[in-house]
């Protein structure tokens, strides 16, 4: 049996959505151990002057815990 724990976090890339959802997971792998699956809750752009600037999205990451 095993217990996991979910935590939220937020990525913006100025290139889309995909390209922060993978910032967003490849920073999760650096500082926590046994990610296991990432939901996207939220997308949003960030726009300035009319014209889209960025791209947001929130994930909710799961990973194992250990012992």
């Amino acid at each position: 049996m095993s217990v996991a724990r979910v935590t939220e976090l937020s990525a913006t890339s100025q290139s889309g959505f995909e390209d922060a959802i993978k910032e967003a997971i490849d920073r999760a792998n650096q500082t926590l151990r046994n990610v296991e699956s990432a939901w996207v809750k939220d997308q949003n752009v960030l726009i300035e002057n009319g014209q889209i600037t960025g791209y947001k999205v929130n994930l909710m990451i799961t990973f194992v815990l250990e012992g």
